[in-house]
């Protein structure tokens, strides 16, 4: 059984309910990210609470966070010093409809929440057939890989993104209204460059 034994007392993580905490960015880089994990965990270390993460995006830091719910409230009072709250998602295992799926995970994508948006297509990716299986998964890496981009650790994005166009390279066209071609330029032109940066789909 985990246990949080850096802070006051101890609480067995399976007690704690998981979120994913927005905080607005107000200047803060992808580079920033581990020292406001550090800094965030500081400004909480008085509470029975777990920070697994902190990515930064244009929008938002994001932290990953485990905390009992009634200390929720808390929790992000604690984390003012970093920014205002845009909004707090409670992570629990979701029954979502293909469709909807991807719905949310275009979003997630377009508003620089790669985590979820990997999330929710893991979910999708068990339920394609085999040519999409390919698709959905080189939208998954490219997801993944854009993650590790906002932690800072850009060679790990590079390299997760040539695994990703393996995957892509037999698909043209659209796909639930994204244009593949284009999405494979972007992210082809990211792997040349090097020059790493979040686009929409």
């Amino acid at each position: 059984m985990e246990q949080l034994n850096f802070k006051k007392s101890w609480v067995p993580i399976e007690h704690m309910d998981r979120y994913m905490v927005h905080l607005k960015n107000s200047g803060y880089l992808p580079s920033d990210a581990s020292t406001l994990l550090k800094k965030a965990d500081d400004l909480t270390s008085s509470l029975d609470a777990l920070i697994r993460d902190t990515r930064v995006s244009k929008k938002y830091l994001e932290f990953d966070v485990s905390v009992a719910k009634e200390y929720l409230d808390l929790l992000i009072e604690k984390l003012g010093p970093l920014g205002d709250l845009d909004h707090a998602r409670h992570l629990v295992e979701e029954k979502i409809e293909k469709e909807e799926a991807l719905d949310g995970a275009i979003f997630y994508f377009n508003n620089e929440r790669f985590w979820e948006c990997h999330e929710v297509l893991e979910g999708v990716w068990k339920k394609t057939y085999e040519g999409e299986k390919d698709l959905v998964q080189g939208i998954i890496l490219v997801a993944a890989a854009l993650v590790h981009y906002q932690k800072y650790e850009n060679d790990i994005c590079i390299s997760i993104m040539k695994r990703a166009m393996e995957k892509l390279v037999a698909t043209t066209g659209k796909y639930h209204g994204i244009d593949i071609d284009e999405f494979k330029k972007k992210v082809s032109q990211i792997i040349k460059t090097g020059n790493i940066a979040a686009f929409v789909i």
